[in-house]
Formats: structure tokens, sequence, C-alpha cells
């Protein structure tokens, strides 16, 4: 206790009273190695001058703390260190991804790794605590005839002091007179001192923010083209584990591994993809260089490797092509069990992003996740979820068991857990058997970290939306998001574009809460949002050769492009359909004036112009069925349409929103209420053309957004008419009047 509160005791506290300190300072702040003055440093300058000026015995203290950076609470010193037990764990059995030390797993595989790795755990000769005084005595009194090999081994051994000592080394104003010099002879160290230096750093803690660092960047640049590759990697290794970002090296760095890629190692391509990951760049060129090295290594590379990889890539927004990802994914079902689940996490986030459908995968990872899944922490079981949604799987049983384990876990949910579960189960239009639970528990930690949304606005959207396609409606909240103070935060302050997800989630409010008098858009936020939808809409239509051929047989089904309309009828769910309007003689409308020639649209006779289909060319659509057969099924199929379409024209229609008073306007709610005109509107049909990315994979079920927009279109009146792929694009190599007659059957038999 006597030598811990010796060196608690400021040593040599007068040398930092003094002139010298000031200089150092000085030379310091204003360092530059012929790439510009020092970010930052000017500050730091004029912060250490006005120290200067007050009392010796406020100066000493300040000035050392100043020239470290160590102005923080000693209680936040450590917070939780990456292999504290008590960072994994949070409560008895709720544990919490460290995204620190898991990731990192893959370098205690291959003993190669500790070439070009930092383990904490390694260290040198244990130092005393009266050693460690002793040293910073020297440093004092010698300070003056200190030579650069001696700076560095000074470093070196002060480092490894007991751990909880290293917090009272930060504090001392020899360590901040030893790092002062260690600046003022930066250009002195050979290569090894330097990364020493930096290991030092790394195992004390200095602090990440400190300027000093970037006076050891700028120098590591100046070394690069004289290092090894295991050199390189390690000093990136280190710089990831002092948290402090070194973009100049790094593009050095890169411009190296363009000449040398090929001399990369196995273990040095894994970990130099690690290193890239967490720097989260680097240059496409140098990505698909060490992806032709993935190819080659592809054979040796273990299951933990693999997830490194797709965390690297990931991170750093690089993919990877259909043919490696396939290849990967068949490395992975061999030994599926023996994946580890940070590792399957980490692949499956790379599936997600290149959208590679491996169906052997994805089945067998659907067998393992249910078990995987309670002891995952609430950021692997979102990841996992997310994966779901965005390559369209749904599997029951994976979305059950994150379901039934949420709840109890959810206060360690952070708002972006919260935001992609509820947007991964909205998107896949699946409610799990405890839906009450999980979305009410969802919902109140929704309030709980309403406070966080001000720093990420984007997560309540991606909430809300998720809510949105399951038919829930949080009140207060949906106020909240589009309040124009909200709305103007999020639109200054988001990383990402949200004018569709606003849009979105105010033109559904209007649509299914008609009774909500809360905040909604502006009239030109909306029209605004509603053009950007349109153009990228119509855009999309248009390049489909199976849309552009609908349109034509209809418009030639129908008796000319004034029978149809192309346009989004909701231009909030993103998507355009084909508007077809019936009169109650079930005959087309020429609704459509911007398609008509004639001045005067009301003299137009509305007369059914279109083809007619008889029972001779019924007869040779067919192709073969009996003509008595035909006349017989289509006299039965005419009567029960006719007999249907009277009784339905002779009652209201279910679900319009005619009378809600839920600010759509009257100009909008004249053209979506059908009722307004029924006796000259006796249908009106929005006729999608769908893909099979609007269903989840391999199935025939309609995704969230799409199917809350059928759930929309309904609610306003129409009649939704689907043109599957499945049924249409086999047809298109088909005849003329096979188009035209299954288009006719989907027109006038949907409006029954």
């Amino acid at each position: 206790m006597a030598a811990i509160m010796k060196l608690l005791r400021p040593v040599g506290c007068q040398v930092f009273c003094g002139p010298f300190a000031y200089n150092v300072a000085q030379s310091m702040a204003y360092w530059n190695l012929g790439s510009g003055t020092l970010p930052g440093a000017q500050n730091l300058a004029k912060h250490v001058e006005s120290i200067h000026s007050a009392p010796s015995s406020q100066r000493c203290l300040a000035t050392s703390r100043t020239l470290l950076g160590l102005e923080f609470n000693k209680t936040k010193v450590g917070l939780l260190p990456p292999d504290s037990p008590s960072a994994l764990r949070v409560g008895k059995d709720v544990k919490v991804y460290d995204s620190f030390k898991v990731p990192r797993t893959f370098l205690q595989l291959r003993p190669e790794y500790q070439l070009h790795s930092y383990h904490r755990s390694e260290s040198g000769q244990p130092l005393s605590v009266s050693e460690g005084e002793l040293i910073l005595h020297e440093i004092t009194v010698y300070r003056n005839h200190l030579q650069p090999q001696v700076l560095a081994d000074y470093f070196r051994r002060l480092s490894s002091l007991p751990a909880e000592q290293h917090p009272v080394l930060l504090s001392s104003p020899s360590f901040a007179l030893l790092c002062q010099l260690s600046v003022k002879n930066i250009q002195l160290f050979d290569t090894p001192d330097l990364m020493s230096i930096l290991k030092a750093f790394v195992t004390v803690r200095v602090p990440p923010s400190h300027p000093m660092l970037d006076v050891y960047e700028t120098q590591f640049c100046h070394q690069v083209w004289e290092m090894s590759l295991d050199q390189l990697l390690l000093v990136a290794d280190l710089w990831r584990n002092l948290g402090h970002r070194v973009p100049r090296f790094f593009k050095i760095f890169f411009s190296y591994l363009n000449f040398h890629w090929k001399d990369l190692s196995l273990p040095q391509l894994i970990h130099l993809i690690y290193i890239i990951g967490e720097n989260r760049q680097a240059p496409q060129d140098l990505m698909q260089k060490l992806e032709s090295l993935i190819l080659k290594y592809i054979d040796l590379i273990n299951l933990e490797e693999l997830g490194t990889i797709c965390l690297g890539f990931f991170k750093s927004s690089s993919s990877l092509s259909e043919f490696v990802m396939r290849k990967m994914g068949d490395l992975a079902c061999a030994e599926m069990q023996r994946l580890s689940s940070p590792a399957l996490v980490n692949i499956l986030k790379m599936f997600r992003f290149t959208h590679v459908d491996h169906t052997d995968f994805m089945k067998q990872f659907g067998q393992i996740a249910p078990q995987r899944i309670p002891s995952m922490s609430v950021q692997g079981a979102m990841h996992l979820t997310l994966a779901c949604s965005a390559l369209r799987f749904l599997d029951e049983g994976v979305m059950n068991t994150v379901a039934a384990t949420l709840p109890p876990k959810v206060a360690h949910c952070r708002s972006k857990d919260v935001a992609k579960i509820l947007w991964s189960f909205g998107t896949l239009n699946y409610k799990p058997p405890n839906t009450a639970e999980f979305y009410s528990c969802l919902i109140s930690e929704i309030h709980r970290k309403r406070s966080e949304f001000y720093q990420y606005p984007e997560h309540l959207f991606t909430c809300l939306l998720g809510l949105a396609f399951s038919e829930y409606f949080p009140v207060e909240l949906i106020d909240f998001a589009l309040s124009p103070g909200f709305v103007r935060l999020a639109q200054e302050r988001s990383k990402f574009e949200l004018m569709k997800e606003l849009c979105t989630l105010d033109g559904t409010v209007g649509i299914e809460c008609p009774d909500y008098r809360g905040n909604r858009l502006d009239a030109h936020l909306r029209q605004e949002g509603s053009e950007m939808l349109w153009n990228l809409a119509r855009k999309d239509m248009c390049a489909k050769p199976e849309f552009l051929e609908a349109l034509f047989v209809l418009e030639t089904l129908l008796g000319g492009p004034q029978y149809i309309k192309h346009h989004m009828i909701l231009p909030h769910t993103r998507s355009s359909d084909l508007e077809v309007q019936l009169d109650v003689n079930m005959k087309p409308l020429p609704f459509n004036s911007e398609a008509t020639s004639t001045p005067d649209v009301a003299k137009l006779q509305l007369k059914h112009v279109g083809i007619t289909l008889t029972d001779n060319l019924m007869e040779q659509l067919l192709q073969g069925k009996s003509r008595k057969h035909t006349q017989g099924q289509m006299a039965s199929k005419t009567g029960q349409q006719r007999m249907e379409f009277e009784k339905r024209a002779a009652s209201p229609l279910e679900g319009s929103l005619c009378s809600a008073t839920d600010r759509l306007g009257t100009t909008e709610m004249a053209e979506l209420c059908p009722q307004a005109h029924l006796q000259t509107l006796g249908v009106k049909l929005a006729i999608q053309l769908t893909n099979k990315n609007q269903y989840c994979y391999g199935s025939r079920h309609l995704l969230g957004l799409h199917n809350m927009k059928r759930r929309q279109l309904v609610r306003l009146g129409y009649r939704v008419v689907e043109l599957a792929p499945w049924e249409w694009l086999p047809l298109l190599k088909r005849t003329r009047s096979e188009k035209l007659a299954f288009l006719h059957e989907k027109v006038f038999t949907s409006a029954l």
C-alpha cells in the first residue's frame, strides 16, 4: 500500500511547472512531418498556454493531463474491458454480444496468427510497483539524456505493470513526460521501437482520441514501404485494439498491398480481411484481388475463418461473387453442427448482403437455429431474423423461437435491435403464436428508448413500418414520429434518405387509421415524396418486357389506352398498378383522359369496343375441347357472373373510407372513393403484375409491404387483380390469342 501511495504521488512535479513542459507542449501541438499540421493540435497548444498562466499548484496536474488527454473520470477508465467476464454476461442467462472479442476468436486457431496480431494476455516480465516508481523517477531526472532506445524500453517495461496500476500510470506526470519525449524523438526510433511503443499504448489503454496518436500515425505512414507484411498487419491490429482510426496509414497500406497481395499467406489473408472490415472500407479493386486468393485457399479455410471472411467483406460493404458464396455455403453445410453461432451469423450477413439463395444452407440453418437462439445474444437473434427477411426466407421454427425467447431479454435490446426485429417479422408478414406478448413488450420498449431515436431517427421509422405491416398502429409514437420537429431532425441528422419511409408511414396512417387526429406530413413533403416514388416505379416497370406486354395486350382487349391507366394508385406503397374501371354493365370506361385524343372526354360514347370472345373463338383457344362443353360452361359461368355482379352492385362496398376525415383531402378522396360514383362506376380494378420478390422464398406467401398494399386497396373499394409470375411469364411465349383469353378472364371474372 505504501508503494502504491508513492506511485500516486506526482513524481518530479516541478518539471511540469517550468518552461520546459510548455515548450514541449508547443512542439507537440504544432508537430509537422510534411503532411500538414496535426489535426486539433492548435487547440491543444492554446489550452496548454492558458494552463501555463495558472498558479503553479494547479499547473502541475492540469498540464500533465492536457498533454496526455487524460481529462476523464477514473471510474470510466476501463469500463468493461473486452476480456472481462462482466462484459460477456448480463444477468444470469442473458448473453451480451462482445463486438470486440467475439470476432477475434479466429486468431486462436492457427499459431501463425501470433506473428501479426496483438494478444492482451501477452506480457513481458511482470514489473513491480516499486520498479515502476523507479523508472518514472529516472524519466524525470534524466529527461535530457535519454536515448530513443531507452525511451522505447521504458514504455515496454511500464506496460508490464499490473493492469490495475495502468490508470494510475496514465495519471502520472512522469508518464506524460515520457510521451512528450517520445514525440520529440519520434523520427529517431526504428520500426521495432515504434511498434513496441504502440503496443505499450494499447496495453495501458491510452485514450484513442489523443492527438499524440496522430503524430505516431504520420510516422508509421513514412515506414510502410520498409515494413514486412507481418509487421504491417501487426501495426494495423494494434491501431484496431487502440480504437484510433488511421485513414492515412491504411491508404498507404492498401497501396502497398496492391503490389504484394500475391504474397499473402492464408493466415495473413484472413487477418487482413478482418482488419479491413474493422476499418469499414477498402478499395474495390483490392477486394477483388483478395477474392481470388480466397478461391485459391478455399479448401484450407476452416469454419471460423469463413465467418471472418464474411464479416470483413460485409463490414466493408464489399461484395463476393455468387460462385464464391455458393462455395462457402457448401463448406458450411458440410459441417453445420460444428459452426459456431457467431460464424453462422456472419455467413448469414453476407448471404443477406449478396442476396444469394443457397437453399441447402438455409434449410440446415432452419434446423439448427432454433437450438442456438435461446443461448444467443439479442444482437445475434436480431441478425438471424434480419437475414431471413432480406432473403425472404420464412422459417416458422426460427421466427417462433425468436419471438418466444425475446420478451425476457427485451431490456437488453438496443433501439436498432427492436427496429430490425419488428421490421423482419413485418416484412415476412408473419405473426408468431405469442403475438400479443411479443408485440406488447416491443412497443413498450420503443417507448422506453424514445430518447435514443433523437440520435438514430431512422430506427423509429423502421419500428413503425414493421408494426404497420403487421397492422399495429401505436398512435402516440406515430404522432411523435410525424411531428414537424422530428421529421426535420430525421432529414437533417440521419445518414439515410428517409423520404420513402416518411411517405409510407404517413399514407398508411391516412388509410388505416380513420380516427387518427395527430401529426401528418405537410402537403409539400407528401407531393415531393409521391413524385420521387412515381419516378422510381415508372422507370422500374417500363424496363420489364412482361409489363409492357401486359399493358399492350390489355389495351387491345379493352379497346385502347383510354381504358387503362398505369399509375400509382397508392403512391406511398412504392409500386404502380394498371387501373381499369368498369360500369354496372361490365363495360370498360374510358376514364384515362391523358391517353384520350378527343378534347371533350364527356362526348365519348361509353361503348364496349374490345374483343368479344365468341364460342368459335373460345373453341379455337381451348384447342380440342368440345364446343358443346364449352357452350354449357360459358353459359353457366356468364349467368353466375351476372347474378353475382348485380347482387354486389346493389349493396355498398365494404371497407370504403368515404366518410373518414383522415386528411386525405377532397380531391384525393374523390379519386379513391368508388361509392361516390357507384351509378357510373361499377367497379375499379387494380391490376398488379407481381414478381417472385414480392413473396416469401419458394412460396406464395405475400411479403408485408405488398400485403399491406392490397389490404389498403380493398379498404378503398378496389378489387385487386393479380397477374402472378407463375401464370403470366409462361404465357409470354404463347400466342396473342391465348394472352387475350387469359387477361379477359382475369379482368371480367375479377369484377364480380
